[in-house]
Protein backbone atom coordinates (compact mmCIF):
# COMPACT_ATOMS: atom_id res chain seq x y z
CA UNK A 1 0.00 0.00 0.00
CA UNK A 2 1.33 3.60 -0.62
CA UNK A 3 1.15 6.44 2.07
CA UNK A 4 0.18 10.14 2.27
CA UNK A 5 3.12 11.63 0.72
CA UNK A 6 4.34 15.46 2.40
CA UNK A 7 5.51 17.89 -0.12
CA UNK A 8 6.45 21.42 1.33
CA UNK A 9 4.40 21.07 4.69
CA UNK A 10 0.99 19.96 2.62
CA UNK A 11 -0.95 16.67 2.38
CA UNK A 12 -2.88 16.02 -0.29
CA UNK A 13 -5.13 13.32 -1.72
CA UNK A 14 -2.82 10.48 -2.55
CA UNK A 15 -4.65 8.02 -5.48
CA UNK A 16 -3.36 4.27 -5.48
CA UNK A 17 -1.18 3.72 -7.83
CA UNK A 18 -1.93 2.10 -11.11
CA UNK A 19 -0.35 -1.08 -12.30
CA UNK A 20 -0.17 -2.35 -15.82
CA UNK A 21 1.55 -6.24 -16.05
CA UNK A 22 1.78 -7.18 -19.83
CA UNK A 23 2.55 -10.51 -20.80
CA UNK A 24 4.04 -12.00 -24.20
CA UNK A 25 3.65 -15.68 -25.42
CA UNK A 26 6.27 -16.86 -27.09
CA UNK A 27 6.09 -20.08 -29.78
CA UNK A 28 6.92 -22.73 -27.64
CA UNK A 29 4.29 -21.33 -25.30
CA UNK A 30 6.39 -19.64 -22.40
CA UNK A 31 5.39 -16.47 -20.90
CA UNK A 32 7.50 -13.49 -20.62
CA UNK A 33 7.36 -10.73 -18.09
CA UNK A 34 7.57 -7.88 -20.61
CA UNK A 35 6.39 -4.41 -18.84
CA UNK A 36 5.38 -3.21 -15.42
CA UNK A 37 4.20 0.45 -15.06
CA UNK A 38 3.67 1.77 -11.68
CA UNK A 39 1.52 5.43 -11.24
CA UNK A 40 0.79 7.72 -8.42
CA UNK A 41 -0.75 11.34 -8.34
CA UNK A 42 -0.38 13.72 -5.61
CA UNK A 43 -2.74 16.34 -5.95
CA UNK A 44 -1.23 19.95 -3.42
CA UNK A 45 -2.40 23.53 -4.08
CA UNK A 46 0.40 25.59 -5.15
CA UNK A 47 1.51 28.65 -3.64
CA UNK A 48 0.82 30.59 -6.93
CA UNK A 49 -3.24 29.15 -6.39
CA UNK A 50 -3.39 30.54 -3.01
CA UNK A 51 -2.01 34.17 -3.99
CA UNK A 52 -4.67 34.52 -6.92
CA UNK A 53 -7.14 33.93 -4.62
CA UNK A 54 -5.97 36.33 -2.12
CA UNK A 55 -5.64 38.74 -4.28
CA UNK A 56 -9.03 38.19 -5.64
CA UNK A 57 -10.41 38.73 -2.23
CA UNK A 58 -8.65 41.77 -2.01
CA UNK A 59 -9.74 43.24 -4.60
CA UNK A 60 -13.53 42.85 -4.04
CA UNK A 61 -13.18 43.95 -0.65
CA UNK A 62 -11.53 47.26 -2.01
CA UNK A 63 -13.57 47.79 -4.62
CA UNK A 64 -16.79 47.60 -2.17
CA UNK A 65 -14.97 49.89 -0.25
CA UNK A 66 -14.37 52.59 -2.76
CA UNK A 67 -18.01 51.95 -4.22
CA UNK A 68 -19.22 52.82 -0.68
CA UNK A 69 -16.82 55.70 -0.68
CA UNK A 70 -17.76 57.11 -3.74
CA UNK A 71 -21.48 56.84 -3.17
CA UNK A 72 -20.90 58.83 0.36
CA UNK A 73 -19.10 61.53 -1.34
CA UNK A 74 -21.75 62.13 -4.08
CA UNK A 75 -24.15 62.53 -1.92
CA UNK A 76 -22.54 64.58 0.65
CA UNK A 77 -21.36 66.83 -3.15
CA UNK A 78 -25.09 66.92 -4.16
CA UNK A 79 -26.07 67.81 -0.59
CA UNK A 80 -23.19 70.73 0.40
CA UNK A 81 -22.16 71.64 -3.32
CA UNK A 82 -24.99 74.62 -4.81
CA UNK A 83 -25.00 75.38 -8.90
CA UNK A 84 -22.24 78.50 -8.31
CA UNK A 85 -19.89 76.33 -6.11
CA UNK A 86 -19.75 73.45 -9.17
CA UNK A 87 -19.49 75.90 -11.54
CA UNK A 88 -16.23 77.86 -9.16
CA UNK A 89 -15.12 73.93 -9.02
CA UNK A 90 -15.48 73.07 -12.76
CA UNK A 91 -13.27 76.91 -12.92
CA UNK A 92 -10.94 76.21 -10.73
CA UNK A 93 -10.38 72.69 -12.44
CA UNK A 94 -10.17 73.74 -15.92
CA UNK A 95 -7.58 76.77 -14.58
CA UNK A 96 -5.04 74.58 -12.87
CA UNK A 97 -5.13 71.80 -15.64
CA UNK A 98 -4.64 74.12 -18.69
CA UNK A 99 -2.07 76.77 -16.58
CA UNK A 100 -0.18 73.87 -15.21
CA UNK A 101 0.01 71.59 -19.06
CA UNK A 102 0.03 74.96 -21.58
CA UNK A 103 1.75 77.09 -19.61
CA UNK A 104 -0.99 79.93 -19.30
CA UNK A 105 -0.63 82.41 -16.19
CA UNK A 106 -4.12 83.65 -16.91
CA UNK A 107 -5.66 80.00 -16.29
CA UNK A 108 -3.28 79.28 -13.41
CA UNK A 109 -4.76 82.48 -11.53
CA UNK A 110 -8.28 82.03 -12.47
CA UNK A 111 -8.01 78.78 -11.41
CA UNK A 112 -6.08 79.64 -7.86
CA UNK A 113 -8.47 82.24 -7.03
CA UNK A 114 -11.14 79.48 -7.45
CA UNK A 115 -9.06 77.19 -4.72
CA UNK A 116 -9.30 79.83 -2.74
CA UNK A 117 -12.99 80.70 -2.82
CA UNK A 118 -13.77 76.95 -2.09
CA UNK A 119 -11.00 76.65 0.94
CA UNK A 120 -12.73 79.82 2.67
CA UNK A 121 -16.43 78.83 2.26
CA UNK A 122 -15.51 75.50 3.90
CA UNK A 123 -15.70 77.37 7.36
CA UNK A 124 -19.02 78.37 7.39
CA UNK A 125 -20.40 75.12 7.22
CA UNK A 126 -18.85 73.98 10.77
CA UNK A 127 -21.55 73.92 13.76
CA UNK A 128 -24.56 72.96 11.35
CA UNK A 129 -25.07 70.11 15.01
CA UNK A 130 -23.98 72.17 17.01
CA UNK A 131 -27.78 73.78 17.59
CA UNK A 132 -30.52 72.17 20.13
CA UNK A 133 -33.77 73.14 18.40
CA UNK A 134 -37.13 73.44 20.52
CA UNK A 135 -40.43 73.65 18.46
CA UNK A 136 -43.86 74.04 20.55
CA UNK A 137 -46.79 75.40 19.23
CA UNK A 138 -49.72 77.04 21.59
CA UNK A 139 -52.49 74.54 20.17
CA UNK A 140 -52.24 71.13 17.77
CA UNK A 141 -56.09 72.07 16.96
CA UNK A 142 -57.21 75.03 15.16
CA UNK A 143 -60.68 76.31 13.06
CA UNK A 144 -60.48 77.22 9.60
CA UNK A 145 -59.79 80.58 9.15
CA UNK A 146 -58.03 81.34 12.45
CA UNK A 147 -54.39 81.40 13.06
CA UNK A 148 -51.91 79.67 15.12
CA UNK A 149 -48.83 80.94 17.54
CA UNK A 150 -45.55 79.11 18.79
CA UNK A 151 -41.94 79.51 19.81
CA UNK A 152 -38.96 78.63 18.71
CA UNK A 153 -35.73 77.86 21.30
CA UNK A 154 -32.66 77.55 19.65
CA UNK A 155 -29.24 76.17 21.95
CA UNK A 156 -25.55 76.08 21.39
CA UNK A 157 -24.85 72.91 22.65
CA UNK A 158 -21.55 72.65 21.21
CA UNK A 159 -18.27 73.48 22.84
CA UNK A 160 -17.51 76.04 20.25
CA UNK A 161 -18.72 79.15 19.38
CA UNK A 162 -21.79 78.90 16.78
CA UNK A 163 -21.34 81.22 13.65
CA UNK A 164 -24.66 83.10 13.06
CA UNK A 165 -26.82 80.85 10.64
CA UNK A 166 -30.79 80.62 9.49
CA UNK A 167 -33.37 78.03 10.93
CA UNK A 168 -36.10 77.12 8.34
CA UNK A 169 -39.37 75.65 9.31
CA UNK A 170 -41.49 74.23 6.94
CA UNK A 171 -45.04 75.45 7.58
CA UNK A 172 -47.53 73.57 5.05
CA UNK A 173 -46.17 74.12 1.36
CA UNK A 174 -44.53 77.77 2.94
CA UNK A 175 -41.48 78.25 4.71
CA UNK A 176 -40.90 80.09 8.05
CA UNK A 177 -37.10 81.70 8.26
CA UNK A 178 -35.55 83.05 11.28
CA UNK A 179 -32.04 84.40 11.73
CA UNK A 180 -29.68 82.72 14.46
CA UNK A 181 -27.09 85.35 15.93
CA UNK A 182 -23.44 84.77 17.25
CA UNK A 183 -23.80 82.04 20.33
CA UNK A 184 -21.26 81.20 22.59
CA UNK A 185 -21.54 77.75 24.06
CA UNK A 186 -25.16 77.20 26.23
CA UNK A 187 -26.32 80.48 25.31
CA UNK A 188 -29.75 80.10 23.45
CA UNK A 189 -31.95 82.33 21.64
CA UNK A 190 -35.93 82.49 21.62
CA UNK A 191 -38.10 83.62 18.61
CA UNK A 192 -41.79 83.87 18.08
CA UNK A 193 -43.98 82.04 15.52
CA UNK A 194 -46.74 83.01 14.10
CA UNK A 195 -48.82 81.03 11.50
CA UNK A 196 -51.74 83.03 9.81
CA UNK A 197 -54.86 81.78 9.24
CA UNK A 198 -54.99 78.32 7.62
CA UNK A 199 -57.25 76.59 5.66
CA UNK A 200 -58.93 73.69 6.62
CA UNK A 201 -56.76 70.43 6.39
CA UNK A 202 -54.13 68.69 8.10
CA UNK A 203 -50.89 70.97 8.34
CA UNK A 204 -47.30 69.52 9.06
CA UNK A 205 -45.25 71.71 11.10
CA UNK A 206 -41.37 70.88 10.99
CA UNK A 207 -39.00 69.58 10.97
CA UNK A 208 -37.05 72.58 12.01
CA UNK A 209 -33.74 72.58 9.91
CA UNK A 210 -30.48 74.61 10.66
CA UNK A 211 -28.92 76.06 7.24
CA UNK A 212 -25.04 76.52 7.00
CA UNK A 213 -23.32 78.28 4.03
CA UNK A 214 -20.83 80.97 3.02
CA UNK A 215 -22.17 84.35 1.97
CA UNK A 216 -21.42 83.99 -1.85
CA UNK A 217 -23.73 80.77 -1.94
CA UNK A 218 -21.26 78.28 -2.89
CA UNK A 219 -21.47 75.89 -0.28
CA UNK A 220 -24.52 74.71 2.13
CA UNK A 221 -25.12 72.47 4.80
CA UNK A 222 -28.63 71.55 6.09
CA UNK A 223 -29.45 69.49 9.20
CA UNK A 224 -33.07 68.65 9.98
CA UNK A 225 -34.39 68.00 14.08
CA UNK A 226 -36.87 65.60 14.44
CA UNK A 227 -39.53 67.74 16.19
CA UNK A 228 -42.45 67.62 13.72
CA UNK A 229 -46.07 68.53 14.74
CA UNK A 230 -49.19 68.31 13.11
CA UNK A 231 -51.02 70.98 13.06
CA UNK A 232 -55.54 69.52 12.81
CA UNK A 233 -57.13 72.77 11.28
CA UNK A 234 -60.72 71.55 11.58
CA UNK A 235 -63.84 72.67 9.25
CA UNK A 236 -65.75 75.16 10.59
CA UNK A 237 -69.08 74.36 12.26
CA UNK A 238 -72.30 75.84 13.55
CA UNK A 239 -74.67 74.98 16.27
CA UNK A 240 -77.87 72.91 15.35
CA UNK A 241 -80.72 72.07 17.28
CA UNK A 242 -81.10 68.61 19.08
CA UNK A 243 -84.69 68.01 18.19
CA UNK A 244 -83.88 68.83 14.22
CA UNK A 245 -84.49 67.24 11.03
CA UNK A 246 -86.33 63.94 12.42
CA UNK A 247 -83.77 63.18 15.45
CA UNK A 248 -86.22 62.18 17.96
CA UNK A 249 -85.11 62.44 21.68
CA UNK A 250 -86.06 58.65 22.03
CA UNK A 251 -84.64 56.46 25.11
CA UNK A 252 -86.00 52.92 24.23
CA UNK A 253 -86.66 53.62 20.66
CA UNK A 254 -88.50 54.94 17.86
CA UNK A 255 -91.59 53.14 16.53
CA UNK A 256 -91.19 52.70 12.34
CA UNK A 257 -93.84 51.33 10.13
CA UNK A 258 -92.45 47.33 10.24
CA UNK A 259 -95.47 45.49 12.33
CA UNK A 260 -94.02 42.73 14.92
CA UNK A 261 -95.15 40.26 17.11
CA UNK A 262 -93.23 41.51 19.92
CA UNK A 263 -91.87 44.99 20.52
CA UNK A 264 -92.73 47.94 23.04
CA UNK A 265 -95.08 49.53 20.58
CA UNK A 266 -98.42 48.58 20.50
CA UNK A 267 -99.89 48.79 17.28
CA UNK A 268 -103.33 46.82 16.81
CA UNK A 269 -105.13 43.68 17.63
CA UNK A 270 -105.60 40.70 14.62
CA UNK A 271 -106.64 37.03 14.09
CA UNK A 272 -104.74 34.34 15.89
CA UNK A 273 -102.08 32.82 13.20
CA UNK A 274 -100.43 29.52 13.27
CA UNK A 275 -96.71 29.83 14.53
CA UNK A 276 -97.81 33.17 16.96
CA UNK A 277 -96.74 33.30 20.31
CA UNK A 278 -99.47 32.32 22.80
CA UNK A 279 -97.87 34.62 25.45
CA UNK A 280 -99.24 37.04 22.84
CA UNK A 281 -102.68 36.49 22.89
CA UNK A 282 -105.27 39.23 24.03
CA UNK A 283 -107.77 36.84 26.03
CA UNK A 284 -110.17 39.89 26.81
CA UNK A 285 -110.50 40.24 22.56
CA UNK A 286 -110.68 36.82 22.61
CA UNK A 287 -113.52 36.06 24.67
CA UNK A 288 -115.36 39.07 23.01
CA UNK A 289 -115.40 37.59 19.74
CA UNK A 290 -114.61 33.57 20.34
CA UNK A 291 -111.63 33.22 18.48
CA UNK A 292 -108.07 33.73 19.39
CA UNK A 293 -106.94 37.01 19.05
CA UNK A 294 -102.97 38.83 19.45
CA UNK A 295 -101.72 41.59 20.11
CA UNK A 296 -99.71 42.74 16.89
CA UNK A 297 -96.65 45.96 17.02
CA UNK A 298 -94.63 48.71 15.66
CA UNK A 299 -90.86 47.58 15.51
CA UNK A 300 -88.82 50.00 18.16
CA UNK A 301 -86.03 50.76 16.46
CA UNK A 302 -83.07 52.88 17.87
CA UNK A 303 -82.56 56.22 15.77
CA UNK A 304 -79.55 55.59 13.73
CA UNK A 305 -78.30 58.36 11.20
CA UNK A 306 -75.82 58.63 8.55
CA UNK A 307 -74.12 61.67 6.92
CA UNK A 308 -73.16 60.94 3.32
CA UNK A 309 -70.85 63.88 1.53
CA UNK A 310 -69.96 63.70 -1.95
CA UNK A 311 -66.67 63.81 -2.63
CA UNK A 312 -66.12 64.01 -6.68
CA UNK A 313 -64.34 66.90 -7.96
CA UNK A 314 -67.54 67.05 -10.66
CA UNK A 315 -69.97 67.61 -8.58
CA UNK A 316 -68.83 70.40 -6.95
CA UNK A 317 -68.40 73.92 -8.90
CA UNK A 318 -65.04 75.18 -7.15
CA UNK A 319 -63.06 73.81 -3.96
CA UNK A 320 -65.20 76.93 -1.77
CA UNK A 321 -68.05 75.11 -2.33
CA UNK A 322 -66.87 71.76 -1.38
CA UNK A 323 -65.62 73.60 2.34
CA UNK A 324 -69.37 74.52 2.87
CA UNK A 325 -70.33 71.04 1.98
CA UNK A 326 -67.49 69.81 4.56
CA UNK A 327 -68.64 72.21 7.27
CA UNK A 328 -72.74 71.19 6.70
CA UNK A 329 -71.16 67.68 7.14
CA UNK A 330 -69.49 68.33 10.24
CA UNK A 331 -72.27 69.99 11.54
CA UNK A 332 -74.96 67.34 11.22
CA UNK A 333 -72.26 64.78 12.88
CA UNK A 334 -71.38 66.92 15.77
CA UNK A 335 -74.99 67.40 17.05
CA UNK A 336 -75.38 64.05 16.76
CA UNK A 337 -72.51 63.07 18.32
CA UNK A 338 -73.16 65.59 21.22
CA UNK A 339 -76.49 63.87 21.40
CA UNK A 340 -74.76 60.01 21.54
CA UNK A 341 -76.56 59.57 18.55
CA UNK A 342 -75.73 55.91 16.68
CA UNK A 343 -74.04 57.74 13.97
CA UNK A 344 -72.05 56.69 11.00
CA UNK A 345 -70.30 59.12 8.74
CA UNK A 346 -69.17 58.29 5.14
CA UNK A 347 -67.68 59.78 2.16
CA UNK A 348 -66.11 58.71 -1.00
CA UNK A 349 -62.73 57.05 -1.50
CA UNK A 350 -60.03 57.33 -3.90
CA UNK A 351 -59.81 55.05 -6.72
CA UNK A 352 -57.07 54.72 -9.08
CA UNK A 353 -58.12 55.13 -12.50
CA UNK A 354 -57.23 51.80 -13.90
CA UNK A 355 -59.41 49.67 -11.68
CA UNK A 356 -62.45 52.76 -11.49
CA UNK A 357 -65.88 50.89 -12.64
CA UNK A 358 -64.88 47.94 -10.88
CA UNK A 359 -63.60 48.52 -7.89
CA UNK A 360 -66.00 50.42 -5.41
CA UNK A 361 -64.81 51.98 -1.83
CA UNK A 362 -66.04 54.45 0.70
CA UNK A 363 -64.19 55.93 3.62
CA UNK A 364 -65.86 55.98 7.14
CA UNK A 365 -64.79 58.63 9.61
CA UNK A 366 -65.06 57.89 13.38
CA UNK A 367 -67.78 59.26 15.26
CA UNK A 368 -67.01 58.05 18.85
CA UNK A 369 -66.60 61.69 19.77
CA UNK A 370 -66.17 65.10 18.57
CA UNK A 371 -62.56 65.72 18.69
CA UNK A 372 -61.88 62.38 16.62
CA UNK A 373 -64.91 63.21 14.48
CA UNK A 374 -62.89 66.84 13.24
CA UNK A 375 -59.75 65.35 12.83
CA UNK A 376 -60.98 63.09 10.13
CA UNK A 377 -62.93 65.91 8.75
CA UNK A 378 -59.57 67.57 8.42
CA UNK A 379 -58.26 65.15 6.32
CA UNK A 380 -61.25 65.30 4.03
CA UNK A 381 -60.05 66.27 0.11
CA UNK A 382 -61.80 66.90 -2.71
CA UNK A 383 -60.93 63.72 -4.95
CA UNK A 384 -60.62 63.62 -9.21
CA UNK A 385 -61.02 59.61 -9.37
CA UNK A 386 -64.08 58.17 -6.79
CA UNK A 387 -67.71 56.94 -7.38
CA UNK A 388 -70.63 59.55 -7.54
CA UNK A 389 -72.32 59.98 -4.62
CA UNK A 390 -74.92 57.53 -5.46
CA UNK A 391 -72.72 54.66 -5.17
CA UNK A 392 -71.52 55.74 -2.14
CA UNK A 393 -75.45 55.58 -1.06
CA UNK A 394 -75.71 52.24 -2.00
CA UNK A 395 -72.71 51.44 -0.59
CA UNK A 396 -73.94 52.69 2.89
CA UNK A 397 -76.99 51.49 2.81
CA UNK A 398 -75.87 47.85 2.24
CA UNK A 399 -72.67 48.07 4.53
CA UNK A 400 -74.62 49.75 7.48
CA UNK A 401 -77.49 48.69 9.97
CA UNK A 402 -81.00 49.84 8.96
CA UNK A 403 -81.04 53.69 9.15
CA UNK A 404 -83.70 55.72 10.26
CA UNK A 405 -82.75 59.47 8.87
CA UNK A 406 -80.02 59.66 6.38
CA UNK A 407 -78.34 62.93 5.17
CA UNK A 408 -76.84 63.15 1.70
CA UNK A 409 -74.84 66.42 1.40
CA UNK A 410 -74.13 67.40 -2.35
CA UNK A 411 -72.68 70.40 -4.55
CA UNK A 412 -74.75 72.46 -6.86
CA UNK A 413 -73.57 70.35 -9.83
CA UNK A 414 -75.68 67.37 -8.70
CA UNK A 415 -79.33 67.78 -10.14
CA UNK A 416 -82.36 66.79 -8.69
CA UNK A 417 -82.71 63.42 -10.57
CA UNK A 418 -78.96 62.11 -9.63
CA UNK A 419 -80.30 62.99 -5.67
CA UNK A 420 -83.52 60.90 -6.29
CA UNK A 421 -81.80 58.36 -7.23
CA UNK A 422 -79.07 58.30 -4.59
CA UNK A 423 -82.35 58.15 -1.93
CA UNK A 424 -83.47 55.39 -3.46
CA UNK A 425 -80.49 53.22 -2.37
CA UNK A 426 -81.95 53.57 1.08
CA UNK A 427 -84.74 51.73 2.58
CA UNK A 428 -88.29 52.89 2.25
CA UNK A 429 -88.24 53.49 5.73
CA UNK A 430 -85.60 55.72 5.87
CA UNK A 431 -86.24 59.50 6.07
CA UNK A 432 -84.02 60.57 3.58
CA UNK A 433 -82.62 64.63 3.85
CA UNK A 434 -80.58 65.84 0.66
CA UNK A 435 -78.82 69.00 1.00
CA UNK A 436 -77.67 71.04 -1.67
CA UNK A 437 -74.46 73.71 -0.89
CA UNK A 438 -74.49 76.09 -3.27
CA UNK A 439 -72.99 79.82 -2.40
CA UNK A 440 -75.10 81.21 -5.22
CA UNK A 441 -78.55 80.28 -4.31
CA UNK A 442 -80.93 81.53 -1.79
CA UNK A 443 -82.04 79.44 1.72
CA UNK A 444 -85.04 77.07 0.48
CA UNK A 445 -86.85 74.03 1.76
CA UNK A 446 -88.94 71.22 -0.92
CA UNK A 447 -90.44 68.24 -1.03
CA UNK A 448 -89.66 65.99 -3.56
CA UNK A 449 -90.55 62.56 -3.57
CA UNK A 450 -90.77 61.28 -0.56
CA UNK A 451 -87.73 63.37 0.48
CA UNK A 452 -86.71 66.79 1.67
CA UNK A 453 -84.47 68.88 -0.26
CA UNK A 454 -82.28 71.75 1.54
CA UNK A 455 -80.22 74.75 -0.19
CA UNK A 456 -78.14 76.40 1.70
CA UNK A 457 -76.07 79.01 0.30
CA UNK A 458 -74.01 79.74 3.70
CA UNK A 459 -73.43 77.75 7.04
CA UNK A 460 -75.90 79.71 8.88
CA UNK A 461 -78.83 78.93 6.25
CA UNK A 462 -78.14 75.16 7.94
CA UNK A 463 -79.68 75.41 11.19
CA UNK A 464 -82.79 77.79 10.81
CA UNK A 465 -83.83 75.39 7.57
CA UNK A 466 -83.52 72.36 9.94
CA UNK A 467 -85.85 74.13 12.60
CA UNK A 468 -88.50 75.09 9.80
CA UNK A 469 -88.46 71.37 8.57
CA UNK A 470 -88.46 69.75 12.30
CA UNK A 471 -91.68 72.39 12.63
CA UNK A 472 -93.34 71.44 9.67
Amino acid sequence: MSTPERRGGSTGTVEPPITRTVHATGTAGRSYLTTTASTATNAVPSRRGRAFVRAAVWGTHAWRVTRSAIAVAADWTAQTVRPAGLLVALAATAGLVLGIVFGWVEFLVAGAASVVLLATAVPFLFGARAYDVDLTLSHERVVAGDGVDGRVVVRNDGHRLALPGRIDIPVGAGLVEFGVPLLRPGQFVEQPLDIPGLRRGVVRVGPATTVRGDPIGLLRREHSFPDVHDLYVHPRTVALPTTSAGLIRDLEGAPTRRLVDADMSFHAIREYAPGDSRRQIHWRSTAKTGRLMVRQYEESRRSRMAVVLAAAEAEYADADEFELAVSCAASLGLRAVRDARDVQIVTGSEIPRVVRGRLRAIRHLPAVAPRPMLDGFSGVELLESTMPVGEVCRLTAEAGERLSVAFVVVGSRVPLTRLQQAALAFPGDTAVVGLICDERAHPRMQQLSGMTVLTVGTLDDLSGLLLRGAAS
